[in-house]
């Protein structure tokens, strides 16, 4: 954590010009009536979206030592040798971010591909929650803190793998700072901190009570919010406490509300719209649809809001020779039925914090953290849809229908009309939060200092998932099985084909569909005592600090699923249980030592052990930092760190289940129709069964960590910080991923990629690809996909390397004080090799596989007169790879803008708008899966307008 003594050289005293600055980077109403941050945490600040600033007198003469992340030695006059960002919260409502997941997009070295509210697989594993991931390296490798705590995970796993911190139900209006450490930090902080770690702090001084809100709405409908907060507090000369209440309504936007995604007109990768498959029927002998007649799909076109009609397909129908192709294929479909879906979850939260201490002496303080939150959101990734299932629960859908002796194929999706709307479509999470941090603190003698705390943290949810009952929904459409035919050995049915084109009425619909509800939970409880000495000895070039910590708790978690999940009674369902915990114990240490007045090194080790089915995994990790000051305007500094974490424990205690997500079939498309675009292939997006368990095997990740810069200030307007950083993961633990498996395989099959470049069938990703993928051997779909098995291993090798660079900048002039902050993050590699012998990829290649940029950059500028404030702040984030894999698409640029105006100094009013200029996501012609944008990076919600107001009840102005 960091701190500098405050003196008047030329980067504290350029620090607290800056302090002038209201509506800069830190107002000036910030500065007043609270503690700033010194010099030394400025200097830790540099490379971040913000500066921090020195404070007028000493901390060390008012015996005040501060603290951020980064250390445990509260210490003044140094500062650590890794940059720390830190982004305070006038800098959160000067560039208008409206939640935690905004403010950290805006982070440089936040660039890793994450789930967003649209994304299928989120809505399927983890509804309604958000994640972070520093260096790109995994959601699961930053450390997330609250207050300095751990909180407890959220209890269902991030894309049904791993374990994962939720940031979304962080009460943005109650943070008083966010401190980012992007490097290796688990010999001070633990072995889960090999990517970074990230301290939410709330406010805990409050100087009166503090009413504000924040109403939004988005310009082009829908997404309309309301956010409330209230904090206050209360004092006498031994006791004080603090606390907040936040309310928050966050109403949803539809896809059908979003001219880009409401229909497949939108697709770029079609001359002409191709209807999705409402009403579908199709011939497994001939491979082509059975067309329903025009006069049939009329007399279903008021539903789907009245879009249903007869619609094609190009090359599903008959063989016609004298084109020497396929004809269309008939169905009856909508063009905007796709559109059914949120862009931005329903969400309706109350939290609240409290803190509060008693000084039973001058040198024992007893306290108390407490914060409990509750939300409920609600969000819809599609409608339902059926398909013959059988018992087994097999992707294969064909059936032998006596009634017309013939093997037969039925889909059908449900329309709004069946459903009586999205009430009974929408998935539902309520979320309940808790924790509590009992505690003692105090002092020994004049150096030394304590605290003994125990945190006991949990997250509950009801999660409820819509569902086809497959049994039931087989049984009215089909009818009851008759027996198996003998040719083929399918199962036998005497169905009507009406019966697939039949509306259902809304008794019918509720009579075969059900909410399969989840009651996960996760929590931890933790053990802590930590010693501290900013002096345990004195040096020539000054004392040496020294912290020591003892750790030692246990976390678990329980999915709780519905049990008839856990079977083949849903349709396209067959879920994994998951329960377990483990117990741990750490011992660490941390010296700095002044070498020279202007040379400082620091040193921390660390050791981890936990205990887990029967297993049990330590290490030793350490760290070390130099801190070099040639002169009052330069500072050279570098870090090396290794760390070690422990499996998650989902990777380790999931059970055995099967999903039967949609999948590409890479290899039929490249030999069965080589001249079509993935998205137009007909083996593009096809239901298969994902076969899936845990592994209590697995070995504990271990790494590397190297950081190295400078910070330079040339005059007291002017500083600018370059950071070159590495970190190397080695026995790295991921899932198999389903897509990357079925493109090996067709590479190892074909023999090359699809770039041209040579593959060795030999080579151990291919004999592992081509084990793990089942395709049928026999009857109508044979060699066609079947199953893909995943679990959980400890890959070989991931490694990524690049510069943070930042500048800040401040202008005094006689019409207003211009301030200016920017930050980019150049990643020069990142690299995957998953066995050894392989191939190393690179993750930023277009045809790696993988989604994530190079470069990440923001900007802000602002302009301060009196009372009087506006910024303009900007994002640029780079280019991505396309759909296709075989190119780039262009960087995006995202820019807000904020104006602020103190009516008195106890009323404040602020006016922002996001997305300035109603930027939509950067056009990708190759784009054919919905929504036609990279969801992982880009959503259409388009340009959107807050009006904030605060009313401070007592205590001094802002």
């Amino acid at each position: 954590m960091c701190t500098v003594a405050v003196q008047q050289a030329p980067l504290a005293m350029a620090r607290a010009g800056l302090a002038g600055n209201r509506g800069g980077i830190m107002g000036s109403h910030q500065f007043r009536g609270r503690r700033a941050l010194s010099l030394g945490c400025a200097l830790a600040a540099l490379a971040a979206p913000q500066a921090v600033f020195a404070q007028d007198s000493d901390p060390q003469e008012n015996g005040d030592a501060i603290v951020v992340t980064g250390s445990r030695i509260p210490r003044v006059a140094t500062e650590g040798p890794a940059p720390v960002t830190v982004i305070d919260s006038a800098m959160i409502r000067e560039n208008g971010y409206a939640s935690v997941p905004d403010i950290l997009r805006a982070v440089t070295q936040n660039g890793g591909e994450t789930q967003s509210q649209q994304s299928f697989s989120g809505a399927s594993f983890t509804p309604g929650a958000q994640q972070v991931d520093l260096r790109g390296l995994g959601p699961n490798h930053t450390l997330v803190l609250v207050n300095g705590r751990r909180i407890a995970d959220f209890p269902l796993p991030f894309q049904g793998r791993s374990n994962f911190t939720d940031i979304s139900n962080i009460p943005v209006s109650m943070i008083e700072q966010v401190e980012v450490l992007s490097g290796s930090a688990s010999a001070i902080y633990g072995s889960d901190a090999i990517a970074g770690v990230i301290n939410f702090k709330l406010k805990d001084k409050v100087d009166g009570t503090t009413i504000d809100y924040r109403h939004g709405r988005t310009e082009h409908g829908g997404g309309a919010s309301h956010r409330l907060a209230v904090t206050s507090g209360w004092s006498t000369d031994r006791f004080h406490v603090v606390g907040g209440v936040e309310y928050l309504l966050q109403r949803p936007i539809w896809a059908y509300d979003r001219r880009i995604q409401d229909s497949v007109a939108d697709n770029p990768t079609t001359p002409s719209p191709i209807a999705r498959r409402t009403f579908l029927r199709y011939d497994p002998d001939a491979d082509e649809y059975v067309d329903p007649g025009a006069a049939t799909c009329a007399g279903l076109s008021y539903l789907n809001g009245g879009s249903t009609y007869h619609a094609t397909r190009p090359r599903y129908g008959a063989y016609d020779p004298d084109l020497d192709d396929y004809g269309p294929g008939y169905f009856c479909g909508s063009d905007t039925s796709i559109g059914y879906g949120t862009v931005i979850s329903r969400r309706e939260g109350f939290n609240s914090f409290a803190s509060a201490g008693y000084e039973i002496s001058d040198a024992l303080e007893l306290f108390v953290d407490a914060q409990f939150g509750i939300s409920k959101v609600a969000l819809m990734p599609d409608v339902l849809e059926w398909g013959f299932q059988d018992a087994s629960g097999s992707s294969d859908t064909t059936f032998y229908n006596a009634f017309d002796e013939r093997l037969d194929d039925w889909y059908r999706q449900f329309t709004p009309e069946e459903s009586g709307g999205f009430g009974q479509v929408k998935t539902r999470n309520r979320q309940t939060t808790f924790s509590v941090t009992p505690g003692v603190r105090g002092t020994l003698s004049d150096k030394w200092a304590y605290e003994v705390s125990f945190n006991h943290s949990e997250y509950r949810a009801k999660v409820e998932f819509p569902e086809v009952i497959a049994a039931k929904a087989n049984a009215l459409f089909l009818g009851p099985q008759t027996g198996s035919d003998e040719g083929s050995g399918y199962p036998v049915f005497d169905a009507d084909p009406a019966r697939l084109y039949t509306p259902l009425t809304q008794a019918e619909y509720a009579g075969i569909t059900a909410y399969s509800v989840y009651r996960p939970k996760s929590w931890t409880d933790n053990l802590s005592a930590t010693v501290t000495n900013t002096a345990l000895f004195d040096l020539p070039a000054g004392p040496v600090g020294f912290a020591a910590v003892a750790e030692g708790g246990k976390q678990g978690y329980d999915l709780n699923p519905d049990p008839l999940a856990l079977t083949d009674y849903y349709y396209g369902l067959k879920d994994s249980d998951g329960h377990g915990s483990r117990s741990h114990w750490a011992l660490g240490g941390e010296l700095r030592v002044p070498i020279t007045s202007f040379l400082q090194a620091s040193g921390a080790a660390r050791y981890d052990s936990y205990r887990f089915a029967g297993n049990t995994i330590g290490k030793f990790t350490y760290n070390g930092g130099l801190e070099l000051r040639p002169m009052r305007s330069l500072l050279l500094r570098a870090a090396y760190g290794t760390g070690f974490r422990a499996p998650d424990l989902h990777y380790v205690f999931t059970g055995p289940g099967n999903t039967h997500p949609s999948a590409t079939d890479y290899y039929q498309c490249r030999t069965q129709e080589p001249d079509e675009d993935i998205g137009d292939c007909s083996y593009s997006d096809e239901g298969i069964v994902a076969r899936r368990t845990g592994n209590r095997t697995l070995k504990p990740e271990t790494s590397k960590s190297l950081n190295a810069g400078f910070v330079w200030q040339p005059s007291r307007h002017f500083d600018v910080s370059v950071d070159y950083f590495r970190v190397s993961l080695a026995n790295q633990v991921q899932d198999l991923s389903i897509d990357q498996l079925l493109r090996d395989e067709a590479d190892c099959r074909i023999g090359e990629t699809t770039a041209g470049s040579a593959v060795d069938i030999n080579s151990p990703t291919c004999q592992d690809a081509i084990a793990r993928v089942q395709r049928y051997a026999s009857g109508v779909n044979e060699g066609e996909l079947d199953a893909v098995s995943v679990n959980p291993i400890n890959i070989a090798h991931e490694k990524t390397s690049g510069i943070d660079v930042a500048i800040h900048g401040n202008l005094p002039t006689d019409f207003g004080l211009f301030a200016l902050t920017a930050s980019h993050t150049h990643v020069f590699k990142h690299s995957f090799r998953q066995y050894p012998g392989d191939p190393t990829i690179n993750k930023l290649a277009y045809d790696s596989g993988y989604d994530i940029p190079r470069d990440k950059s923001t900007a802000s500028l602002t302009w301060s007169l009196e009372q009087l404030s506006w910024t303009l702040s900007g994002t640029r984030l780079g280019k991505l790879p396309n759909y296709d894999e075989d190119a780039y698409i262009k960087a995006s640029y995202l820019f807000n803008t904020s104006v602020q105006y103190d009516f008195t100094d106890h009323l404040r009013g602020s006016l922002t708008v996001t997305n300035l200029f109603d930027k939509n996501p950067v056009k990708d012609a190759t784009y054919a899966s919905y929504p036609y944008y990279d969801i992982s990076w880009f959503d259409s919600v388009g340009r959107s307008i807050y009006l904030e107001m605060t009313w401070k009840l007592g205590g001094a102005g802002f």
